[in-house]
């Protein structure tokens, strides 16, 4: 009985009719964790020496990249859900519904930060590093939207903090419809709460994040490779508690097998990757081209260089080098300097006399 009343129950309904338009939980922690992630970045970029508002600008891109890129993903590995007979391709766009995969999203949403990064001439894997942290918290938010619509669960448990999953209907017509649809209060079965799992250690991974960050002054993109092999190690053993249909790989889900492979890069990364931390300058606007995150030759060498930024032509005064200083002059021409100071002396003589005679 103790077990029973330990049970995590589910929320009884993840949408909420606000007169014709439907107020959804899962787009609002979707919502609430960008803005969170864009508000930390920015507080985390200015306390690296960046100019204020360059994470919002480069958001701008990101985002919608990396939303984009998240449905991609969900719908090419779960493509039986919208593909085949008796299904919906439609759906596949009813972002609404769920269904966002983050590999997917973190690739597709780099592409547009980059981009962002190319048209403000600031360094990728700096912004990077500054917004890693608060990109793992966003996701975590995230989760809680998972929690709402009944979803990303894994196998029957009967573990005291097992979730119950709810049968819901639709209140106007009486059909069933366990995403948009009012629970009954009826459990269906108790499950693992991965998405609780998941939430729980990207917190844990957003916390050693900092402390690494502020212990030892991780820069050039390394921070940001520890945040996606940090979430995806977590991600690999979440994805083997989960028994929801899933397209394999060898017998391994889908999910697990991206997990490894993203890991070792990162990784990889981590280790090839420029030491240190870039220095103010460095993150500034550069009428220099930016090397791509992989080319480690040009970001060592961009990063042995101190990061001086090139002063715009209107803040260089204009030197004619073919014009010579008067002191130069006079050291390189000892007697044509003397002829000028006696001529000046004797101009200097004729003004006095001048003022005499008057």
């Amino acid at each position: 009985m103790n077990s029973v009343l330990a049970y995590i129950p589910s929320p009884p309904q993840g949408v909420w009719q606000l007169g014709p338009f439907p107020l959804r939980a899962y787009a609002l922690f979707i919502i609430l964790g960008i803005v969170v992630a864009i508000w930390w970045g920015e507080r985390r970029w200015r306390e690296r020496g960046g100019q204020p508002g360059a994470v919002l600008d480069v958001a701008m891109f990101a985002v919608p990249f990396g939303l984009v890129g998240g449905r991609i993903y969900h719908v090419a590995t779960d493509w039986q859900k919208y593909f085949g007979e008796g299904k919906h391709p439609v759906e596949a766009l009813y972002i609404w519904q769920g269904g966002l995969g983050i590999w997917g999203a973190v690739f597709f949403g780099a592409i547009g930060a980059w981009i962002g990064c190319r048209v403000y001439k600031i360094p990728l894997p700096a912004l990077g590093d500054a917004v890693a942290p608060a990109v793992l918290l966003a996701q975590a938010i995230g989760r809680l939207g998972n929690y709402f619509n009944q979803e990303l669960y894994g196998r029957a448990t009967d573990l005291p903090w097992g979730l119950e999953i709810y049968e819901r209907f639709d209140p106007e017509t009486g059909a069933r419809d366990m995403m948009n649809g009012v629970s009954t209060g009826r459990v269906l079965e108790v499950v693992q709460p991965t998405f609780l799992y998941e939430l729980v250690w990207n917190v844990l991974v957003v916390i050693g994040l900092v402390l690494l960050d502020k212990r030892y002054k991780i820069g050039h993109g390394r921070l940001f490779a520890l945040y996606v092999a940090g979430y995806s190690f977590g991600r690999f053993f979440v994805e083997l508690l989960r028994s929801d249909e899933a397209t394999h790989i060898l017998g391994i889900r889908i999910n697990s097998f991206t997990s490894a492979l993203v890991f070792l890069g990162a990784m990889a990364y981590f280790a090839l990757a420029t030491k240190g931390r870039e220095t103010p300058a460095q993150l500034q606007p550069s009428s220099e081209p930016r090397p791509w995150p992989w080319q480690f030759s040009a970001l060592r060498a961009a990063g042995a260089g101190g990061g001086v930024v090139a002063a715009p032509d209107s803040e260089v005064e204009s030197v004619d080098v073919t014009k010579k200083s008067d002191v130069v002059a006079a050291e390189q021409d000892p007697v044509e300097s003397d002829d000028v100071a006696d001529s000046a002396g004797a101009d200097d003589a004729e003004k006095v006399t001048d003022a005499k005679k008057s």
